[in-house]
């Protein structure tokens, strides 16, 4: 069992740890994001719910729970219950998963504090896959899920008006809707019958069922709406509106695979004028309506008619919503007659009914310019109408907000960027000032702090800047080119190739502007490339060069919809604020300036000496000849040295701080230290040892940076810290008391060379972070005498609402000259739950 407080008596102070970023992309599902009327943004991230402040343009924070993927959410009180969320403390948040779990979450407005409210009981078998609610009183909500086992379930949830109050969920009635299951809902209050709810949902037959029902729950099918050809893909009720001198109307609106949006109108009437006779049919025109079916509900009936068919997108329109409704000056809310689509086209557009002719037309369009052919699968509005927010293919938010003074002008606005799909990887920059990370989402993308040029000492918001590859395999390994000379990276992906990439000069401009440094002349003296293209049929990024390029740099491409057929080239640009999506995917590529081949299989471990002289790779094996690990010389990019000693993969590899030795752990549960010496010809190499270290696999190694010692974490759930002794043997200095879950990352930094003091942080299977404080044992870099006492202790572990929802795949301490202990590091994480995380650690 691990230490408890108690046992760590006599040992290094602890620490602290606070959040300073958050990267993530949204889980590529529809129906995924909920806008809140508290004005933050719920999306699913993996297995987390993620919340982001579209005002900042950055995730707060992450919700921990869910054990599958996130595939909806919903806020309570939605953006429709403008009465209700007046003077309102505490919001709820709902969110279910591909497991058919749904759990509620609980926010004080105010505070931003966080409880995990209750996990609902488990009415669902297979994933949830839309949830739809309203606030039926100050306290009272009413919402329904549809799940892909054919069922949707309706709830009640109960708050305690208090800010400290708890909430309460019951569920009151389960519908079957048969073989073709529901995949899309919308719940409104229908006008003029208190108590009474219309639920409309629409799924895989192509209609849309309308069912009624009351505040206990028991609904029942009132009518079909016909007319769509394909699949049902989202559905959105209005307020009541008041129609000139007609009685309140309700209007759904809904869209479908079929590519096209439909209005549909419902009319009140009571039951004892001649309702039941149907209408007359005067003034027909253009405007005029298609009469649907007619239901009747309590003492009044309901006249259904096609008000409008939307027509417009050229692919599957997967979201439609009503514009929210204000709060007017009389307490009275009132619904704008505009309607946001978003669309498989890449496309969003708002669509108002014409003021003279009533006719529905398509107001405003924006759109995104992707290397992808697949486009949004959701928008949303903000709470005030002033911005619209798409989620897409790539895992992206797009936000656009109106601008103009006297017309109306929507700019693209900073929205919080990340990978999609598992962070593999990541390194620091030489210097530290930006972090590369690669995914499983075929990308590698920079993060850095980006400071503000009006006023340096505000806030620093951490922004994606460059996206400098997309590839077509994923990326498993990357590893920072150290030394001197231009910025470079090499990373292997899926492939057996490693590829070398070098920083353009318009990234390193950008740079600059991010971080305000002066940059050191050697960056800028000898980089001829300004850009990079993407050629479209190979996985090769080709450079542009400054002598070559005929287009100005300093102008950024805002093309809109026109341009969207055509595959454009890259115009390279300095950013002075940070990019958007569409400038990240085009204008931010570095070029490709060598492939490293050799390997029989796909790549899986890569790293460089601390020189910049040798960069050892490894590929994914199961045969000893396979598991070789090659030495390739920096420059020249030639195979200087072939390493045998492990049987399987090796999973990791690093070089002592003096470039000595390097240490590579495997699959075949052993550890190697081999010899390196760099010489003229290339490198001489030796195995130095060779060492069964651990029960299971070893995922993760790292050296001491002040010495000799070194540290391996294993699938046993244990980390050993070793010291090479003698130069041809290494010796076991302690063992870690057994962690909760599998080790499967390391880092070490040291803090004070003197008494060889250092951290080593510890990241598990299950997503949790440790940080333990090593000191003692040899001095730095004596490999011949006897090591001393080897103090070990926990100094902090990670509150789990910090760290992540699953594997972590790596952990990087930044680089640091400082020797002063009260200053703060920086740790970097990655890993399965497609988050980037930083952390600011200090002294407590």
């Amino acid at each position: 069992m691990p230490p408890t407080a108690g046992d760590l008596a006599g040992a290094r102070a602890g620490a602290e740890a606070e959040r300073v970023f958050i990267g993530a992309g949204c889980n590529r599902v529809v129906n995924n994001v909920s806008w809140g009327a508290c004005g933050l943004v719920a999306f699913g991230a993996q297995n987390a719910v993620a919340l982001f402040s579209p005002s900042r343009g950055e995730i707060v924070t992450t919700l921990p729970g869910h054990k599958a993927a996130v595939n909806c959410t919903l806020w309570l009180p939605t953006k429709k219950d403008v009465l209700q969320v007046r003077h309102r403390e505490t919001h709820y948040l709902l969110s279910g998963s591909s497991d058919g779990a749904i759990m509620a979450w609980k926010i004080g407005s105010g505070k931003g504090e966080w409880s995990h409210a209750l996990e609902l009981p488990a009415m669902h078998k297979k994933g949830v896959t839309c949830l739809a609610g309203r606030m039926v009183s100050d306290t009272v909500s009413i919402f329904a899920s549809t799940s892909s086992d054919g069922t949707v379930v309706i709830w009640e949830m109960a708050v305690e008006p208090t800010t400290s109050g708890s909430c309460k969920v019951s569920c009151l009635h389960s519908l079957s809707v048969g073989l073709k299951p529901m995949v899309s809902l919308s719940l409104a209050v229908l006008p003029e019958q208190e108590g009474r709810l219309i639920l409309a949902m629409g799924g895989l037959d192509h209609k849309v069922h309308i069912y009624c029902g009351d505040l206990s729950g028991k609904f029942a099918k009132a009518c079909e709406l016909k007319g769509h050809s394909d699949w049902i893909r989202s559905l959105d009720f209005s307020l009541p509106v008041m129609m000139g001198s007609e009685k309140h109307s309700l209007f759904l609106v809904s869209s479908s695979q079929d590519k096209t949006i439909r209005i549909w109108k419902m009319t009140s009437d009571s039951i004892s004028s001649s309702s039941m006779v149907q209408p007359r049919k005067e003034n027909i025109g253009m405007a005029s309506y298609i009469e649907g079916p007619l239901f009747v509900v309590g003492n009044a009936s309901y006249q259904v008619s096609l008000e409008s068919l939307l027509v417009g997108h050229e692919d599957w329109v997967y979201s439609v919503e009503w514009q929210p409704p204000m709060l007017l000056l009389n307490a009275e809310a009132h619904q704008p007659m505009s309607i946001l689509s978003a669309s498989m086209d890449k496309m969003m557009m708002i669509w108002r009914p014409e003021k003279t002719t009533g006719l529905w037309i398509n107001s405003v369009t924006v759109g995104e310019l992707s290397h992808s052919a697949l486009g949004f699968y959701g928008g949303h509005w903000e709470p005030d109408g002033k911005s619209i927010l798409a989620h897409g293919y790539g895992g992206f938010f797009h936000m656009w907000r109106d601008v103009g003074l006297d017309s109306e002008n929507w700019q693209p606005q900073v929205v919080p960027s990340g990978h999609f799909a598992p962070v593999s990887d990541l390194t620091w920059s030489r210097s530290g000032e930006y972090l590369l990370t690669v995914s499983h989402d075929q990308t590698a993308r920079i993060f850095a702090p980006w400071r503000s040029h009006v006023n340096p000492g505000d806030v620093i918001s951490w922004r994606e800047i460059a996206r400098p590859q997309i590839h077509g395999h994923d990326i498993n390994c990357v590893a920072f080119i150290q030394g001197t000379g231009n910025h470079r990276f090499v990373c292997g992906a899926d492939e057996k190739v490693s590829r070398v990439f070098e920083a353009t000069l318009s990234f390193l401009r950008t740079l600059q502007e991010a971080t305000l440094l002066k940059p050191d002349n050697e960056d800028f003296d000898d980089v001829q490339v300004l850009g990079a293209n993407m050629s479209a049929l190979g996985l090769s990024q080709k450079p542009i060069y400054t002598h070559g390029g005929k287009e100005s740099p300093s102008t950024t491409s805002n093309d809109g919809p026109d341009s969207m057929e055509t595959i454009p080239d890259a115009v390279p640009t300095v950013f002075t604020e940070p990019p958007v999506e569409d400038q990240l995917a085009w204008h931010t590529l570095w070029p490709e300036s060598h492939k490293l081949y050799g390997h029989g299989n796909e790549l899986f471990s890569i790293c460089c000496d601390h020189a910049g002289k040798l960069v050892a790779s490894s590929c994914k094996a199961q045969s000893a000849p396979v598991a070789e690990i090659w030495l390739w010389e920096v420059g020249t990019w030639k195979a200087v040295g072939r390493l045998q000693s492990h049987n399987l993969t090796v999973t990791q590899m690093e070089f002592s701080s003096d470039n000595a030795f390097l240490l590579s752990v495997s699959r075949d549960r052993h550890l190697s230290i081999f010899s390196i010496k760099k010489t003229e010809e290339g490198a001489q190499h030796h195995l130095v040892t060779k060492h069964e270290a651990h029960k299971r696999i070893i995922w993760a190694c790292s050296w001491n940076p002040f010495g000799y010692e070194f540290a391996t974490g294993s699938r046993d759930k244990t980390v050993k810290i070793w010291c090479v002794q003698d130069a041809s043997s290494v010796k076991l200095l302690a063992t870690l008391p057994q962690f909760c879950d599998s080790v499967t990352a390391l880092s070490w930094t040291g803090r004070d060379r003197a008494c060889n003091a250092g951290i080593i942080a510890v990241g598990m299977d299950n997503g949790l972070i440790e940080l333990w404080s090593v000191s003692g044992g040899r001095a730095a870099s004596d490999v011949t005498s006897d090591p001393s006492a080897l103090s070990v202790a926990r100094m902090l572990r990670f509150d789990p609402l910090m760290c992540h929802v699953s594997t972590v795949h790596r952990l990087r301490w930044q680089k640091s000259d400082s020797s002063d202990e009260k200053s703060a590091l920086e740790l970097a994480s990655c890993g399965a739950d497609h988050c980037t995380r930083v952390f600011a650690v200090r002294d407590s």
